[in-house]
């Protein structure tokens, strides 16, 4: 898909499919078809494909060729099943043109455009667009880390929660599971904050960050180291709370073999008893008494109730 905006007074419109493309100030190109990778290269504008965006040498994804700059990010969004994925998005910044080339759906590129006049650098130029883009993913980034930390506070509370109650086994393995989701998620963005750094930062090397851009790619560098060092917070976090679960785990199933080691414990004097009034020798003088079955019971019940008073007074129970 394809599609094409334009700016109108200070605000970003998107133009109609029937509308000249060279007028356009920033073409963002989503899964492109051949067709509209061959509009765009009638401007004079060579489009990646998928496999060259992928490549993870920094030669690759950042370059000048032909007077563009190339500058290939990694950024969470979402695939054409609604899953979440982490995937390249390329700016292309030509004279007084950006085009943008996604093969996924991250959420700041639907809604960047409606609000592409109240972003700090504003959207009148191709670079403003560009650093103004940077902003809002770097926003949605921001709002993925605090939700993170959210979900880590709750499952914190779920498992410190028990104060010496038995945490159901289910819970344990939901907060297994989200933990997990969470740090998948968080490696995600800590990609993405690399790359948008590097970015940032070959964007500022060129001669197109003049004097009154520089301070905007200053400050959104700064956010970005700020938010990396955030992200490296939350991550010692998933390590302790999902060390904190595995310990959860393995006190629940030491508890469980403890309760089956104590009732075999329990009911080995009983059957001691019943093994030896088992033998049938032939001189053994309780088998021809009358109360020599009730005494060997009795016998029996007494072992494992000692057995039992014994654990308790030990405190092993």
């Amino acid at each position: 898909m394809l599609y094409a905006y334009q700016t109108s007074g200070e605000r970003l419109i998107r133009r109609g499919p029937t509308e000249p493309l060279a007028e356009a100030l920033w073409i963002d190109l989503y899964r492109p078809q051949p067709p509209q990778i061959a509009a765009v290269a009638a401007l004079g504008i060579a489009v990646p494909t998928l496999a060259d965006m992928e490549e993870i040498e920094i030669s690759n994804r950042l370059y000048r060729e032909n007077g563009l700059d190339y500058m290939t990010v990694v950024i969470p969004g979402q695939d054409l099943a609604k899953q979440q994925i982490s995937g390249p998005v390329t700016f292309i910044l030509a004279p007084g043109r950006l085009i943008t080339v996604r093969h996924h759906a991250p959420r700041p590129f639907e809604t960047y455009a409606e609000r592409a006049d109240r972003t700090g650098p504003g959207c009148a130029t191709a670079d403003q667009i560009f650093l103004g883009l940077i902003e809002e993913i770097t926003g949605r980034l921001a709002d993925l880390l605090e939700g993170s930390g959210r979900s880590l506070d709750e499952v914190s509370r779920s498992i410190f929660r028990s104060q010496g109650q038995n945490i159901p086994p289910q819970l344990l393995q939901g907060a297994l599971e989200k933990v997990g989701r969470q740090g998948e998620l968080l490696g995600n963005i800590q990609l993405a904050l690399l790359t948008l750094e590097r970015a940032l930062s070959f964007y500022g090397q060129t001669e197109r960050s003049g004097a009154a851009l520089r301070p905007v790619v200053k400050s959104q560098t700064r956010d970005i180291a700020a938010m990396e060092v955030h992200a490296d917070f939350l991550s010692q976090r998933v390590a302790l709370v999902t060390d904190a679960t595995l310990g959860m785990i393995n006190l629940t199933q030491n508890a469980t073999v403890r309760i089956v080691s104590v009732v075999a414990v329990l009911f080995l004097p009983p059957t001691l008893v019943a093994s030896v009034y088992g033998m049938n020798f032939a001189h053994m003088p309780e088998l021809s008494q009358s109360w020599g079955y009730p005494a060997a019971l009795i016998l029996m019940v007494a072992s494992a109730a000692a057995t039992y008073l014994w654990f308790r007074w030990k405190n092993w129970l």
